[in-house]
């Protein structure tokens, strides 16, 4: 049987995880804040435009990897059956490394210039970043969260100590920030390789159960995948339709907006990383309330969060002159913060823990037709990029609201009022940021805060009871 998770385990890889993520962060934060200080603005577009697309060739392994985390993530690493699973490896090994000599041949001929550099290394990317993916959830699924820090840290910090170094040198070429990218994801394959021996090194299970394996797989895995990769397109599509409605500059301008807003991401990803697994393992109905405990925690501490973009700002506009209009950018966007972290670490959690990937799907493309039609009708007939950035805000809000309502279902708990009082939070905030002087707006903003913490001052105490006193949170004490 698989490991039984207790709270001590839990607060554990937290840890673990967070651990990660702060190395993970220092990355993001010399990627974000130090590159476009030293770099030329269009090179730190085109290097963007790696960046955006590199992100979505995860798609390419349709389901594979999705459906061993559905599958499997009940087992411990000895329990697995790793011939089964190293037969899966291959075929991915296999596929990814076809379809990347041919995008290569295509990009060879169908582009030219800087275009023509970044699909290549795209291309390179669709193995290497499917080759990452495999080792993470097979540490994520396993529970072996300290070896899945192992490979975060050594795959961001490669990434990290060789773009310090092009600074050092001053390279100004925005290809080599690519290849500092792959050369991160070479060492997380080596670290994989050497904490998976046994899924990737030994013999195989016969073609015809490995075929068998593999439609069983991406059948659990296609629906979660798609549900994965169409909330990422949500914010992608997004920047897409910049990239080609407005020229390279803008384009870097709000790929910088929503760099920053991601750093403010980077904790909750650390405890999304460990929330599935133990929600698998955890007494069924348990689940309810530590939702709500959760979601009582994360949305104060979000808003919170949300006070240091004034001084942010501050900092930002001293340090980055040049992109002063990405604070604009900046201060409509960073609100999906809220929402994008409710989805991450609750609402698809739970809607994977009740195998309602169906939904997860259905919500997202039901998201993703409104939003690309906002996008369009707002780049190309108003020609007002402040109201595509407006509409991403408004529609990772209703995507996070329309999937908490099927949850809400699923489980039998009422949030209604929450709804309104965090939609209020982020209008107010959208209008502190973007009317008033920055100091102003802060002041306006801690007011709507303090207020915020004075209506749900109960349920804030209480929570603060149960971290701090001798309350269980939600899963067994051991």
């Amino acid at each position: 049987m698989a490991e039984r998770i207790t709270t001590k385990k839990f607060a554990k890889n937290v840890i673990y995880s967070v651990l990660a993520q702060i190395i993970s962060l220092s990355v993001s934060f010399v990627l974000t804040l130090i590159v476009p200080r030293f770099i030329d603005e269009y090179q730190y577009a085109y290097w963007q435009t790696y960046v955006l697309y590199v992100g979505y060739v995860g798609v390419l392994h349709f389901g594979l990897l999705d459906g061993l985390v559905l599958r499997y993530s009940r087992y411990d690493y000895e329990e697995l059956d790793k011939a089964r699973l190293r037969s899966q490896f291959l075929i991915l090994l296999m596929f990814t490394s076809i379809v990347s000599i041919v995008a290569i041949a295509v990009s060879v001929f169908a582009f030219g210039d800087e275009n023509k550099i970044i699909f290549i290394l795209v291309a390179i990317g669709i193995i290497t970043k499917n080759l990452v993916t495999y080792s993470s959830y097979m540490f994520q699924i396993t529970n072996r969260i300290n070896k899945y820090v192992a490979l975060t840290i050594g795959q961001r910090l490669t990434y990290g100590v060789i773009v310090s170094v092009l600074l050092i040198f001053k390279v100004n070429d925005f290809y080599w920030y690519c290849i500092a990218d792959l050369c991160g994801d070479f060492v997380g394959i080596i670290i994989g390789t050497v904490f998976n021996r046994g899924l990737y090194l030994g013999g195989l299970i016969e073609p015809k159960a490995a075929r068998a394996e593999l439609k069983a797989n991406i059948s659990s895995g296609i629906l979660l995948m798609l549900a994965n990769w169409s909330a990422m397109l949500m914010i992608g599509s997004a920047k897409m339709i910049v990239q080609w409605r407005w020229d390279e500059l803008v384009f870097g301008k709000v790929s910088f907006a929503f760099s920053v807003s991601n750093i403010f991401l980077v904790f909750v990803t650390a405890i999304s990383v460990v929330l599935f697994p133990s929600l698998q393992r955890i007494e069924p109905e348990k689940l309810p309330a530590m939702y709500k405990n959760i979601r009582n925690i994360l949305s104060p501490v979000l808003f919170f969060m949300m006070l240091f973009y004034f001084v942010g700002c501050w900092l930002l506009n001293l340090w980055l002159p040049k992109y002063s209009d990405s604070l604009v950018y900046l201060g409509i966007l960073l609100p999906i913060i809220i929402f994008s972290s409710k989805v991450s670490l609750l609402t698809n959690n739970y809607l994977k823990v009740y195998r309602k990937e169906k939904q997860m799907l259905i919500v997202n493309l039901i998201s993703i037709a409104l939003g690309v039609g906002s996008f369009v009708l707002c780049a190309y007939v108003f020609g007002n990029i402040i109201a595509l950035l407006a509409c991403v805000v408004f529609i990772i809000m209703l995507n996070s609201v329309i999937s908490e309502i099927c949850v809400m279902r699923t489980i039998g708990i009422k949030i209604v009022k929450e709804f309104f009082i965090e939609a209020v939070m982020t209008i107010g905030f959208i209008l502190c940021a973007s009317l008033l002087g920055l100091w102003v707006g802060f002041g306006a903003y801690f007011g709507l805060f303090a207020l915020y913490c004075v209506l749900n001052y109960k349920s804030i105490m209480e929570i603060f009871g149960k971290l701090f006193g001798k309350k269980k949170v939600g899963v067994d004490a051991e």
